[in-house]
């Protein structure tokens, strides 16, 4: 049996904000294995007390299979770089715009991983770095403002897809009223009262509020995954489905809010009858679930699970029908359809690929658990992240900025934020959960960062694309302008305090049986107290099984 960790340090980590996935893979994948006198450590990482030389190669060391990750991204880019340069070199100059992109990206990166140094989300220091490259006057981009409209969209497309795949049928089943009322009742509450404040102090009409609203009350899924995964290695909270909770909560807030903004935004920018406008929604709606249920089921069966690459291909076709979701409803002039194609095509597939799974032998699950189309989703992320926080950052022009809408942001950002938590506790209420579980789970709401990155800028690139009216650009630039406020105070704040609160909040469970590799991989997670949640490698299954059968599984 492995020894219990210690709950009063073992959270003091860097917080490097990598993951998206809304599932409980373990990132590293690490195992714990024995060393020559007898001792217990983690592969890669090495004894503290038995090294004696300086204490930044044990931090090096310890944290190089996270900090290699962004490391060879930076490379990959100057690689590209040097390729370009090769190849067109009249581009690859640095005074060009192409270039100049590059370097964003290329900095933000190396940035986001110096913040993880001082105990900050890597995704601050994107942020940050977008900011000051825009006010040294590097952010010029003009004639590629496409290109960065692709590369926001790419951004909010991954989100989706993720979001998609991590939703579960089987979880549904078992708290499915739970995650209802964590999802609607905090998040109407929030929209509202950011909606109204945005119209008492900022003079703002009732639809962009309320499109303001549905873009802060979006929690951050990089945030909240990458801190529970930091929870279940320390066997934190594993009882009463509370991972399950946060999990299904965070997902589908995200897609509430994403489609609903879409939606928003669609009637916004509609040139037609007041009729057609009303008719933007439901229409939207119908032609996402078709699409998604259609694409999704052709994803099932094409490729075939038996082909030779059948992972790669499936991701190749997951990216393009999603991609094609969200372009395809901007053409057909329903936007909302968008966001809801990306996550139903996600849900189908998932579904069709989870009963597949069943049919593979474990050798076959643990020979493909890197390749799946959800961790190639997440590979994906790790280049747009960047993008999507360095673009956000890039529109911050501090001379033009406006101290009233600064001020009056700030305020709704933090009253909006502190009535969700508020609603959010509420709903909690008729389960098994204690208080102080019911409490983490309220501030698991907290923290905003991945969607307002990717929802902040829409309104500004749609308004730019269609030529609107100066009164529609200055509301678009206040709600870029307050979306960047709301990361800068939740992301840190919100990461922190789930870090911190963890081990006074929720209860640590034991690690049982003897066997060395004992939930190791990522294939456990309690939903209730007789169920544990299988998470096949490939597909994040979660399935109910007796407690006899957990034991049995165990001393296999």
């Amino acid at each position: 049996m492995l020894p219990p960790t210690n709950n009063s340090n073992e959270l003091n980590g860097p917080i490097t904000l990598t993951p998206i996935s809304l599932t409980t893979t373990n990132p590293d994948n690490s195992l714990t294995r024995c060393g020559s006198d007898g001792s217990t450590r983690e592969n890669g990482k090495y004894d503290d007390h038995q090294y004696k030389g300086p204490k930044i190669w044990i931090y090096l060391v310890s944290n190089w299979p996270r900090m290699s990750e962004p490391l060879a991204i930076v490379f990959i880019f100057l690689s590209l770089w040097t390729i370009g340069y090769i190849l067109m070199p009249t581009y690859a100059l640095p005074h060009t715009v192409i270039m100049r992109i590059l370097f964003l990206f290329i900095g933000a990166q190396t940035v986001g991983v110096l913040f993880t140094f001082i105990q900050l989300p890597d995704m601050l220091g994107m942020l940050f770095f977008g900011v000051l490259y825009a006010n040294l006057g590097w952010a010029n981009f003009i004639d590629y403002e496409k290109f960065e409209a692709f590369l926001r969209e790419m951004a909010l497309i991954n989100i989706m897809l993720l979001a998609g795949l991590g939703l579960n049928a089987n979880a549904f089943k078992k708290l499915w009223f739970m995650i209802l009322r964590l999802t609607l009742i905090p998040t109407v509450a929030e929209v509202a009262i950011i909606a109204i404040l945005g119209r008492l102090l900022l003079s703002m009409p009732w639809l962009w509020g309320v499109c303001l609203g549905l873009i802060i009350t979006a929690v951050s899924p990089n945030v909240v995954v990458t801190v529970m995964l930091k929870l279940k290695e320390e066997r934190l909270g594993l009882n009463g489905g509370i991972h399950t909770l946060i999990y299904a909560m965070t997902a589908c807030n995200d897609i509430l809010a994403i489609f609903l903004f879409g939606v928003m935004i669609g009637i916004i920018f509609s040139k037609g009858n007041l009729s057609e406008q009303l008719l933007q929604g439901p229409i939207g709606i119908g032609i996402g679930l078709v699409y998604g249920y259609l694409f999704g089921l052709m994803l099932q069966f094409v490729p075939s699970r038996n082909a030779t690459y059948a992972n790669g291909l499936r991701f190749v076709l997951t990216v393009l029908g999603g991609t094609i979701s969200v372009m395809g409803s901007k053409a057909v002039g329903y936007t909302s359809a968008g966001a809801l194609g990306c996550v139903t095509l996600a849900f189908v597939a998932g579904i069709g690929w989870r009963r597949q799974q069943l049919k593979l032998t474990a050798e076959e699950r643990h020979a493909n658990e890197n390749s799946t189309v959800a961790k190639r989703l997440d590979l994906l992320w790790k280049f747009l992240k960047p993008v999507s926080f360095a673009l956000i950052g890039k529109e911050i022009n501090f001379a033009v900025l406006n101290a009233k809408v600064v001020s009056y942001g700030a305020l709704l950002v933090l009253l909006g934020s502190l009535s969700r938590l508020v609603f959010a506790y509420v709903s909690t209420y008729g389960g098994h959960l204690t208080k102080k579980e019911r409490a983490y789970i309220t501030i698991s709401g907290f923290p905003k960062a991945t969607v307002q990155a990717a929802l902040g800028p829409i309104a500004l690139d749609l308004a730019r694309s269609l030529n609107a009216s100066a009164d529609k650009l200055l509301l678009a630039s206040n709600i870029l302008i307050i979306s960047v406020l709301a990361i800068i105070f939740t992301a840190p704040l919100g990461a922190i305090l789930m870090l911190r609160l963890a081990p006074r909040w929720l209860n640590h469970t034991p690690l049982e049986g003897s066997h060395p590799y004992a939930f190791d991989n990522a294939a456990q997670c309690s939903v209730e107290d007789n169920i544990v949640g299988t998470v096949c490698d490939q597909c994040h299954r979660i399935e109910s099984i007796s407690s006899q059968k957990r034991r049995n599984s165990l001393n296999v």
